[in-house]
């Protein structure tokens, strides 16, 4: 079955060998012209472009600047025609500058809240903390007075004991 549609051993189909040929030789004839091209532009051309694009980008950058600062002041000028429109433009800003005013004052006033209420929960927790330890310190001194004196008790009692047993050792022995 050797009909135009089945494949060669290549995988392509009879009709397709054709247009590749056909391509492969536009390709072929346009390949060296490409090359030419781009081998003939000397360094001199390109330096001679990379100055132009030098001289052209300052040159657009202030042209789009230009036309910026017209459009603005066209619409200052359509904006601020009348002297109604002046006044109504100076209260717009004049409400939005009040709104940023008391918006910052709010916030002013929520944080110093926030700050004193800080403080004073911090000054809360020391004091507690300073009057748990001056009673747990109380109570540790009258615990070891206590202690003490009942210790002096105890070695005055034994002191006393010691002076009777030595005194009547004293006077059996003479």
């Amino acid at each position: 079955m050797a009909t135009s549609s089945t494949t060669s051993s290549r995988g392509t189909s009879a009709g397709r060998r054709n247009t590749g040929r056909k391509t492969r030789r536009t390709t072929a004839r346009r390949r060296p012209q490409a090359t030419t091209t781009s081998t003939q532009r000397t360094s001199v051309e390109r330096v001679g472009e990379l100055a132009e694009r030098a001289a052209l980008v300052p040159v657009g950058a202030t042209l789009l600047a230009r036309d910026n600062l017209v459009s603005t002041v066209r619409d200052l000028g359509t904006r601020y025609r009348t002297l109604a429109s002046f006044e109504r433009e100076l209260k717009r800003y004049e409400r939005r500058g009040a709104t940023a005013r008391n918006r910052f004052e709010r916030q002013v006033r929520r944080t110093r809240t926030s700050l004193e209420r800080q403080l004073r929960q911090r000054r809360n927790r020391v004091q507690r903390t300073v009057r748990q330890n001056r009673r747990r310190l109380e109570t540790e001194v009258r615990s070891a007075r206590k202690d003490i004196e009942k210790q002096s008790g105890i070695v005055g009692d034994r002191v006393e004991k010691l002076v009777s047993n030595a005194q009547d050792l004293l006077s059996s022995s003479s």
